[in-house]
C-alpha cells in the first residue's frame, strides 16, 4: 500500500483526485497540506485523511507518507518538488511541470541526484481513445502522417483559478494550462518529438499579462506538421486529428475527460469506420489507474530507484494486470511512476531536460 501526501490540496483534489483515490486499491491518501492549517484540517476531516499540515516540509517528514503529489499553483511546483525530493519522497507533479524550461531541468537533475522517481501527470496518455489513435497511426491506417491538429478551449472568464491570468504564478495562459496536453498528446500518438515551434498569442484586458488564446505550429522530427489551438475565450472544444497520405483519423471530442469519444477513419472524403468509446473515460478513473500504477511501479523499483529524464512510450509489463473495469482508462502508461517501462526503466509522461515542455 503506497501512502500519498497531497501538497496544495484544493479544488483539483476535491473534484479529481479524491474520487480517483476512492477507486484505487493499492494506495491511499494519508496526508495533505494547505497554506492555512485551519483549512487543511477541514479538508482532512472532510475526506477522512489522518494527517493535515500547513507546509510541504512537515508533510514530507510525516512517517505515514511514501510519495508526494504536487498540486499547488504552477509557480510553486519547483520549490515544492525540490523540497519533497530532498526530503526523500518520490514526486508526481501536476502539469505544467514548471513555468519555464530551466525549472524543469532543475527538477529532473535533483531527482537524478536523489535517485528518486519524478514525473508529470499528463493524463491523456491514459485515455483508451488516445491508445487507439496511437495504435492506428502506428499500424499505417492513414499512411505517413503529414498534418496533425489538436485544440483545447473553454470559456475561462470568472474561473475559480483567478491566478491563471497572473504570469508570475501561472507562467502563461492557455498554452501552459491546456496547450501542454495538446502537445503531449500529439507527441505520444505520433511517437515523435518536436524539433521546431512557432507561436502567436493574443491577450485582452482580462487576461492581463498572459495570452487569452494562441496558436502553435509544430514541426516533428519525421516531418509531420501540426497546429495546436488553445483559448480561454472560446466554447469548450477538444478535437484532435491526424491527416496522412492515405487517410484521416479524427475525434471531435478527443481530449475531453467527461464524455465518451468517437473516433472516425476517413478515406477519399468518406467515413469508412466510426467507433464509439464504450468505456467512457472519466477523469476519476484515470487517476485511479494512475495511482494504482504508481504503487506497482514503486514496488518494482523499491530497491533500485530511478529518476526520470525521458519520455517512455512502450507498454509496461504490469499493464495486463489492470482489468478493464467499465469506465476505466486504458492500460497504456501516463506519467511519473511507471518505471517498469519495458526495456527503458523510465516513467512515461516524464519530461526530459533535453525536451522541456512548451510553455
Amino acid at each position: 500500500m503506497i501512502r500519498f501526501g497531497i501538497v496544495g490540496f484544493g479544488l483539483h483534489g476535491v473534484r479529481r483526485l479524491m474520487p480517483g483515490f476512492a477507486l484505487a486499491t493499492n494506495c491511499r491518501v494519508t496526508a495533505l497540506s494547505r497554506r492555512s492549517m485551519e483549512k487543511a484540517t477541514q479538508s482532512a476531516q472532510q475526506f477522512n485523511i489522518p494527517n493535515a499540515f500547513d507546509s510541504v516540509e512537515a508533510l514530507c517528514r510525516c512517517p505515514e507518507v511514501d510519495a508526494v503529489l504536487v498540486t499547488t499553483p504552477n509557480s510553486l511546483h519547483l520549490a515544492d518538488t525540490l523540497t519533497s525530493l530532498r526530503l526523500g519522497k518520490p514526486v508526481l507533479c501536476e502539469k505544467p511541470m514548471g513555468i519555464n524550461a530551466d525549472e524543469c531541468r532543475q527538477m529532473v537533475e535533483t531527482a537524478r541526484q536523489s535517485k528518486l522517481l519524478l514525473g508529470v501527470a499528463q493524463v491523456f496518455r491514459f485515455e483508451d481513445s488516445t491508445a487507439r489513435l496511437r495504435d492506428r497511426v502506428a499500424a499505417g491506417q492513414i499512411g505517413k502522417p503529414v498534418l496533425a491538429r489538436a485544440e483545447f478551449s473553454f470559456p475561462g472568464r470568472g474561473h475559480v483559478r483567478a491566478w491563471l491570468n497572473d504570469a508570475s504564478i501561472a507562467g502563461g495562459g492557455p498554452i501552459a494550462d491546456i496547450g501542454v496536453h495538446c502537445v503531449d498528446a500529439l507527441r505520444y500518438i505520433l511517437q515523435d518529438d518536436v524539433v521546431r515551434v512557432s507561436a502567436r498569442g493574443i491577450a485582452d484586458t482580462e487576461s492581463r499579462d498572459v495570452e487569452a488564446a494562441a496558436i502553435l505550429t509544430l514541426e516533428f522530427e519525421r516531418g509531420t506538421l501540426a497546429t495546436v489551438m488553445v483559448s480561454f475565450r472560446s466554447d469548450y472544444r477538444t478535437p484532435i486529428e491526424f491527416i496522412g497520405e492515405s487517410g484521416v483519423l479524427r475525434a471531435d471530442d478527443g481530449l475531453n475527460v467527461e464524455y465518451p469519444i468517437t473516433i472516425e477513419l476517413k478515406r477519399g472524403g468518406k467515413i469508412v469506420e466510426s467507433g464509439h468509446d464504450d468505456l467512457a473515460t472519466q477523469s476519476v478513473w484515470m487517476f485511479a489507474v494512475l495511482i494504482t500504477r504508481a504503487h506497482l511501479s514503486m514496488s518494482v523499483r523499491r530497491n533500485r530507484p530511478r529518476s526520470s529524464g525521458d519520455v517512455g512510450d512502450g507498454m509496461p509489463p504490469s499493464a495486463s494486470s489492470l482489468s478493464r473495469t467499465p469506465g476505466a482508462a486504458s492500460a497504456l502508461p501516463i506519467a511519473a511512476f511507471n518505471a517498469s517501462m519495458a526495456g527503458r526503466g523510465v516513467p512515461a509522461g516524464a519530461t526530459s531536460a533535453r525536451n522541456p515542455p512548451v510553455s
